[in-house]
């Protein structure tokens, strides 16, 4: 019996030496590792690119607003039902399509009479209707807005310049941006003393336009009833990428 496990146990013993010569005899099972560590040590240049670009809007949106008091529920939603309609009425006399007019906002709450001891009554109801217009003409920015005064708009609020399709804009932003980074990497590694190589990894921060704006807040008809002058200015469109570069 023990001679029969001493026999087991030296078969063993040399296997696991027989092994061990093996990868001794061929080190290429131990180069995965090695690379992975050597690339590791190299390490990279990591930059941040930034691009811009600029164009003329085409587009606007606005919202515009019927607010109305009254003594009573029923007044105060039939006057501005009435006066929301002719506002609708004008902006498809303006050729504005319907699907370019939507519903914001609408509010009714009551107004309160306070005196010494707190609330006494109901003063009366207040009615608020907002929608949002979008202006796919340009030019007609200034005529619409006069349009939906002379109809019963009451508050105007910000207008906002874009473009239809910001993806040309985007594309160029985004070329400056890279081009941005591989100076900056070319610049670093130059000063470092070593030589750029290929890009490992790229990610992308699109910020969002600024736009120049008409009318900052909420402003009352009486403020521009001489009818409104519009001026759209440029959109910026910025794009920041940050890439790590190679080092070889």
């Amino acid at each position: 019996m023990f001679k029969n496990s001493y026999k087991t146990i030296l078969a063993v013993l040399m296997l696991v030496g027989i092994t061990a010569v093996l990868i001794a005899c061929n080190p290429i099972a131990a180069t995965p590792a090695a690379a992975q560590s050597a690339s590791n040590a190299n390490g990279g240049i990591t930059v941040v690119g930034q691009g811009e670009a600029y164009d003329t809007p085409d587009q606007a949106q606005v919202q515009v607003g019927v607010e109305i008091f009254a003594p009573t529920v029923a007044e105060a939603t039939s006057q501005n039902e009435a006066t929301i309609q002719q506002i609708m009425d004008a902006l498809n006399a303006m050729d504005i399509a319907s699907e370019d007019v939507q519903t914001t906002n609408y509010s009714l709450w009551a107004e309160q009479i306070y005196g010494d001891k707190g609330p006494e009554g109901i003063a009366g109801y207040r009615v608020t209707n907002q929608v949002n217009v979008t202006i796919r003409d340009i030019d007609q920015v200034s005529d619409v807005l006069s349009a939906v005064i002379d109809a019963g708009a009451n508050t105007i609020y910000g207008i906002q310049f874009s473009v239809a399709d910001p993806a040309e804009l985007e594309a160029e932003a985004r070329a400056a941006a890279m081009a941005d980074a591989r100076a900056r990497a070319e610049s670093l590694a130059e000063l470092a003393g070593v030589d750029l190589g290929s890009i490992t990894m790229i990610s992308e921060v699109i910020n969002q336009p600024v736009m120049p704006m008409g009318y900052g807040g909420g402003m009352a008809v009486a403020e521009v009833a001489a009818g409104p002058s519009v001026s759209p200015g440029q959109l910026n469109y910025n794009v920041q990428v940050q890439v790590t570069f190679a080092i070889q």
